[in-house]
């Protein structure tokens, strides 16, 4: 796979040297003909290269920790070198007469020293009579929420929040999105965009899809808009994910009273459970609210997500294949009710080179259960049922629009619970110092 990606990268570079060649030579010819086709060209065609890298060093509580901060760390491992992301990213846009885009294909490759993979490839087609519509279909980000969406190259915080990782895993699905955004600045519903679309569910966790079952994912969004004459902007979004994961096993536990007596999972192993959809099913709003500084800015932004979740007993994230043990047999699926937000603070100290961060986010996968709940006996709960609640900080110093430097510390407290392991704060904080070259 790795060497098929590699050669499908170099034949799009040869591609790209091979037209600026042609480009060239066209630029070259003194004849009006030959200046009159290079002007129309470059009018309605754009090719766009860009692209990040992201070495950074770590260091951690304790070794082998697991962790969100880029990965768990190795058994014999509490500090290491790695390069998070280098992507390649490449565009092609086609615009007609007006100046309305017409067509967009977009290809993105993530390597680093753990191999190479895809990112984004998808195409998107503009309708051109009302210029408000647009069809995608390929592999692209799930249209739910701000931070999954908001590139790793843009975001102040190292990390997306451990919510976000675990509910939208590699942010990027398979599937097919019909989008309203006015393209136009006088349209009056110009800071308006709806999106919705049919993903296959399980994103990138997995190699194909393993149901027939699809993910409704739709999103309305306010784009940023004036609220005074200081300057102050406001944009917001709501979401919401319907969709679900076929049962291939009988075995299904659901919040509910243990055979114990306490409060916990109880089996429902009915016989026609097996070939039913489990649910996954996704709500939330986020807001963000930017305010001008003599230099640069203050930001506050804020998400908020609940919902019911369908996973296994060892982790509340979308299973990217059918479930299976071991020795090959079905696993029970857990359906949870669950919540998470989490809150940005931004400001810059006097400059636009210099930039401070503060974040707090939480995810509760099991907001039924309290820690003192979690690990009783026959109540069937598990690790996956353990709230984190991660206060983050840190500075950011910009050289230039092409490197800057992340200086971060993420201090992680999970709830105290009888479970092994978990009857007190693992040792789990993360300090990260990251630069990032960027074209």
């Amino acid at each position: 796979m790795t060497k098929h990606l590699l050669v499908l990268c170099l034949l799009l570079l040869f591609s790209v040297v091979t037209r600026a060649q042609f480009l060239t030579d066209m630029i070259d010819t003194t004849t009006s003909l030959g200046r009159g086709m290079f002007s129309m060209y470059k009018k309605y065609d754009a090719l766009r290269f860009s692209g990040y890298i992201q070495p950074q060093f770590q260091w951690i509580g304790s070794k082998g920790a697991e962790s969100y901060a880029g990965g768990d760390f190795p058994e014999a491992v509490d500090n290491r070198f790695m390069l998070r992301r280098g992507r390649l990213r490449v565009d092609y846009e086609r615009y007609n007469e007006e100046g309305m885009p017409v067509v967009q294909f977009a290809f993105q490759f993530d390597g680093t020293e753990r191999g190479v993979f895809i990112r984004d490839f998808y195409g998107r087609f503009f309708e051109n009579k009302w210029n408000v519509l647009s069809l995608t279909t390929g592999m692209f980000a799930r249209p739910f929420g701000y931070e999954v969406n908001r590139s790793s190259s843009d975001r102040e915080s190292p990390e997306r929040g451990r919510m976000s990782q675990i509910l939208m895993k590699t942010e990027r699905d398979l599937g097919a999105m019909l989008s309203f955004e006015p393209m136009r600045k006088d349209h009056p519903l110009r800071n308006l965009r709806i999106q919705a679309g049919l993903f296959n569910g399980q994103g990138l966790a997995g190699p194909s899809d393993f149901d027939s079952h699809k993910d409704l994912i739709a999103r309305i969004s306010l784009k940023p808009v004036p609220l005074n004459a200081q300057g102050w902007r406001l944009s917001a979004s709501v979401s919401c994910l319907y969709g679900g994961m076929q049962q291939f096993t009988r075995y299904i536990y659901r919040s509910g009273t243990a055979g114990n007596g306490h409060t916990g999972f109880r089996l429902d192993s009915a016989a026609g459970n097996e070939g039913r959809i489990a649910p996954r099913h996704y709500y939330g709003a986020d807001a963000q609210l930017r305010i001008p500084n003599r230099k640069g800015h203050t930001e506050f932004r804020a998400e908020y997500i609940r919902g019911t979740q369908t996973s296994t007993a060892l982790g509340s994230e979308t299973p990217g294949e059918i479930p299976v043990a071991d020795d090959g047999s079905r696993l029970p699926l857990y359906i949870r009710e669950f919540d998470g937000a989490y809150f940005y603070f931004l400001q810059h100290l006097g400059s636009e080179k210099h930039q401070v961060a503060l974040k707090y986010d939480w995810y509760d996968p099991n907001r039924e259960l309290d820690g003192g709940q979690i690990g009783q006996p026959g109540s069937n709960t598990t690790v996956a049922d353990v709230r984190f609640d991660t206060f983050g900080g840190g500075y950011l110093y910009y050289f230039n629009p092409h490197l800057k430097v992340v200086f971060w510390y993420d201090l992680v407290r999970n709830e105290t619970t009888d479970l092994e392991g978990y009857t007190s704060d693992i040792k789990d904080n993360v300090f990260t110092c990251r630069l990032q070259y960027r074209f």
